[in-house]
């Protein structure tokens, strides 16, 4: 049964409304969580069960280019957090409203989430599970949009790209879990 976690955010991103399994220490896979999308629908990620995904904080703004590889799902999660030592640079100021409307302006195709926070108390368990599995460099916070976590059929983190890493130049990690 999806839990409801009730927590503030200094972003602008909505509670974590059916965050699926709160307790993201003893999540198994991606499939134990469920995000809100960007239209306000709860999504249980099973639905992408058998796909190898791209899970990544986007900032919409930026994102000029989608890719399209057989099984390959992508989903968006916008964030606007500024905590600690992370600022998000005001690149997603606005409602999840807006940002569906300027995403469809630039013909996104990829699956969008409600905006969330990626770092702190307030981070949506999914990303506090993803940063479980695949640490950063120096830290396991999430330093800026655009990190990028490949997630293999079976709902495994196996990759994690920084946000300076061109997504053409992850093919071949994608090719390799795309292919099994």
């Amino acid at each position: 049964m999806p839990v409801t976690v009730d927590t503030t955010s200094n972003s602008g991103a909505s509670p974590l409304e059916g965050s699926g399994n709160a307790n993201y220490k003893q999540a198994q896979s991606i499939y134990d969580f469920t995000a809100v999308d960007i239209d306000g629908n709860t999504v249980s990620l099973d639905r992408y069960r058998g796909n190898v995904c791209i899970i990544v904080n986007v900032a919409i703004l930026l994102i000029s280019v989608e890719f399209v590889f057989k099984g390959l799902k992508i989903l968006g999660f916008p964030c606007n957090q500024v905590i600690g030592n992370f600022f998000f640079g005001s690149q997603e100021p606005g409602t999840n409203s807006e940002i569906k409307t300027f995403a469809a302006n630039y013909n996104v195709k990829f699956d969008m989430f409600a905006k969330i926070d990626v770092n702190g108390d307030s981070a949506h368990p999914l990303w506090k599970y993803l940063k479980k599995k695949q640490g950063g460099t120096l830290t396991d916070g999430i330093k800026w949009n655009f990190t990028k976590f490949i997630v293999d059929k079976n709902g495994q983190p196996v990759a994690r790209h920084a946000t300076t890493t061109d997504p053409f130049d992850m093919e071949k990690d994608l090719l390799k879990y795309l292919n099994q």
